[in-house]
Order: structure tokens, then sequence, then C-alpha cells
């Protein structure tokens, strides 16, 4: 049996499914911006992970850092700063999304080198 290679990985899969649950849990499903963008984000946030699980690439890792990302600034985005129950748990999700993916980008071997080696010259 194969070892899992990050422990982010599985992390950012529950991540996405908060994302995907949030609205309801919070309340703000009547809201279409929000829900959609935590719905779709959070699908392709499950996806990215599940395969960065079983299938480790950078571009997995990197998928999820610019999902993260979108979390960030959706609220912004798409206009719903003010519903603050929405706006906290996309910028809270996405910065935790971003930050796991990026610190998995950072810390293994294989996919810094890259970093390594344009620093070197």
């Amino acid at each position: 049996m194969r070892t899992m290679k990050h422990w982010q990985d599985p992390l950012n899969a529950l991540l996405g499914a908060w994302m995907v649950l949030s609205p309801w849990v919070l309340g703000f499903q009547h809201e279409m911006a929000p829900t959609a963008s935590g719905v779709v984000v959070g699908l392709l946030l499950i996806a990215a992970s599940l395969g960065a699980v079983f299938v480790p690439r950078a571009w997995e890792e990197w998928s999820q850092a610019v999902l993260g990302l979108w979390m960030i600034i959706s609220p912004w985005v798409l206009s719903f700063s003010g519903q603050m129950d929405a706006m906290r748990s996309a910028v809270a999700s996405g910065i935790i999304a971003l930050v796991l993916a990026l610190w998995v980008l950072a810390t293994d071997k294989d996919y810094s080198a890259w970093m390594h080696r344009s620093a070197a010259h």
C-alpha cells in the first residue's frame, strides 16, 4: 500500500466539503453568488485535493492555490462582501486552502526544485 505524500491534501478536501455545505450550515443558501461560488469552488477543491492524494502532481497544488485565492477575493468580485457570514467563510476558507497548497509547493522537494534552480542562477 502506498503512503499519502502530503497530509495537507485531505485537509483541503475537507475544506472543499465545508465550502460546499457552508451556505446551508451558515444560512445564506438563498444568496446566489456566494452559494454558487462556494459549491463550485468547493467541488473543484475536493477534486484537485483527491487527485493530489491519489496521483500527486504539482499542478494539483497550484490548482488548489488558485482556488484558495479565488475564494479570498470572491466576496468583492461577486459583490457579496456585505453578507458577513458568506464573506467570512469564503475568505477564511480561501486563506486556509491557499496556505496549505503553498506549504506543499514550498516544502516538497519534487515541486519546489524549480525555485531552487532559479535562485541558484
